[in-house]
């Protein structure tokens, strides 16, 4: 009986979560004018209004993250005492970036540093010198330890309550301390319907957006038709691939291809740099770290009171990639906790925020300066579509057809460890945090994505999916908040129960120093 009402309230959870998701999609593709209108005027509506809210939401979670990694809670093991990690750290990284960044850096490294220096500029005038250094600062901004402080901290949760305590891997289960029994109740379920449907709306656009990119690559390179009977093929074929991938499970397919990521991304990496301009990617590198570094609080709080001219550049940038980060955080944090048993508290969240942002910033600057270079030097990137700009800046450099196709694979390759990541993670959640879930509910998953990612291309409905995106993640950064309060209450309350300090163990008795090369 008991075996029942569980499956019940599981159950639940997974029809409530598809009718909400069913709803969406039906506005999309029957009144996606309408449907677009409302979420436009809303996802503007949030940005001007709450943009401080996120701004120092945001920042003010990495300076909760920076606290435990330099306090005595940062020797706390995600796992009990003696476990050891599942993964390799290479295999960690590989599968932690492949999640939450991917495609994404595919799609906008030669693009964004591109708009900020040619189209759409922060602070200075285009095309100047100015606009150029800002181009690079805040593409690293964007998508630099922002970004991952968001996802960590949603990964450090689940993973601190599921290994660490042995609760469900749900969002709700991070709720104990504040709620106890109640984070199983409606307010639980309500966090856990929020997760999935955030997840799926985040990878179904994904889905569209990264079909879009691939036709885009494939047209500009081989003249196939920038159709939607292409980007439907497109999306029929990775789909099968991606659940073929979450069917063989964690530890082959998403790994197997996170590696396989990791080296094409290097291999197109330093390719670029051998045939670009070496030498002034990392001038480039080295500059513009400088300025991260040095107007890192500036820009962080950075709202444009005072100057309302550059609000518009705000919410267009930078409030809208964090409240994308905040909406994309259920995902990417279930599936870092996931692969993350083993590690403490101070490696976890140092590494992850530390390796994928260098990653980062080596990769926009490596793609940024070809792209800015190929401008300044007077061929005119700015008309081309976004998903097109790096297949237009290779064709200006020597083996830019190869570098084009190793990114048209890159993509592909993303696009599937992206999908199949997010299949995993939506079969973790309906059925209640199950570690190993059923292959049925991963290929459920999968074509449920397909179908709506092609419904919603063929309607024109994905901007407004999108902008859902964004209005969903106003509530989820609540949430976000008393899950912090929540960590930082057990977290606490287990670091005086083991009686950590950061009081030494021993002291050298006076007049005997400890000496490495006289000791035995």
């Amino acid at each position: 009986m008991k075996e029942k009402s569980s499956y019940i309230k599981n159950n639940k959870v997974f029809s409530l979560s598809l009718a909400v998701l069913l709803l969406l999609v039906f506005m999309g593709i029957f009144i996606p004018t309408s449907f677009g209108n409302v979420t436009e005027n809303l996802t503007s509506r949030i940005t001007t209004n709450f943009g401080w809210f996120y701004l120092l939401l945001v920042t003010g979670i990495l300076f909760f993250l920076f606290y435990l990694i330099v306090s005595p809670i940062g020797q706390i093991k995600l796992g009990n005492p003696n476990s050891t990690p599942d993964h390799s750290t290479p295999s960690w990284i590989a599968m932690m970036f492949s999640a939450g960044m991917g495609i994404g850096l595919v799609f906008y490294g030669a693009a964004e540093p591109l708009s900020h220096y040619a189209i759409n500029t922060p602070i200075h005038n285009a095309g100047s010198k100015e606009a150029l250094s800002d181009a690079f600062q805040y593409t690293f901004f964007h998508w630099g330890i922002h970004a991952w402080g968001v996802y960590a901290v949603v990964g450090l949760a689940l993973a601190y309550f599921g290994f660490r305590k042995q609760e469900k891997y749900l969002l709700s289960a991070t709720f104990k301390p504040l709620l106890a029994d109640k984070s199983e109740g409606f307010l639980g379920k309500a966090i856990d319907i929020i997760t999935i449907v955030a997840t799926v709306i985040g990878v179904a656009t994904t889905l569209g957006f990264g079909a879009s990119q691939i036709n885009g690559g494939l047209s500009y390179l081989f003249g196939i038709a920038n159709n939607f009977k292409v980007q439907t093929i497109i999306i029929i074929i990775t789909t099968m691939l991606f659940i073929l991938s979450a069917m063989s499970g964690l530890g082959k397919g998403v790994k197997i291809l996170s590696n396989l990521n990791l080296i094409l991304a290097v291999f197109l990496l330093a390719l670029a740099i051998v045939i670009g301009p070496s030498v002034r990617i990392f001038d480039n590198l080295t500059d513009s770290i400088g300025n991260y570094l040095q107007n890192f609080l500036q820009t962080s709080f950075r709202s444009s009171s005072f100057d309302p001219e550059n609000r518009g550049w705000i919410n267009m940038w930078t409030i809208f990639y964090w409240a994308w980060w905040i909406s994309w955080s259920p995902f990417v944090g279930v599936f870092i906790a996931r692969i993350s048993k083993g590690r403490t508290i101070r490696e976890f969240l140092t590494v992850v925020l530390l390796v994928p942002t260098m990653l980062s910033l080596l990769w926009f600057t490596t793609f940024g300066t070809l792209s800015t270079s190929v401008q300044a030097s007077g061929v005119d990137l700015t008309g081309f579509a976004t998903e097109e700009v790096l297949f237009a800046t290779f064709s200006n450099y020597n083996l830019g057809n190869i570098m084009s196709i190793v990114a048209l694979i890159l993509i592909i390759s993303f696009f599937v460890t992206s999908a199949d990541s997010a299949t995993f993670v939506l079969a973790m959640l309906s059925e209640k945090g199950e570690l190993n879930p059923s292959n049925k509910k991963k290929l459920t998953w999968g074509i449920l994505l397909a179908i709506i990612a092609i419904s919603l291309l063929f309607s024109g409905g994905l901007d407004a999916l999108q902008n859902t995106l964004i209005i969903v993640a106003l509530p989820f950064s609540v949430v976000i908040i008393f899950m912090m309060v929540s960590l930082l209450k057990e977290l606490n309350h287990e670091k005086d129960k083991m009686g950590l300090s950061i009081t030494p163990d021993r002291l050298p008795k006076k007049n005997q120093p400890f000496k490495s090369y006289t000791e035995d």
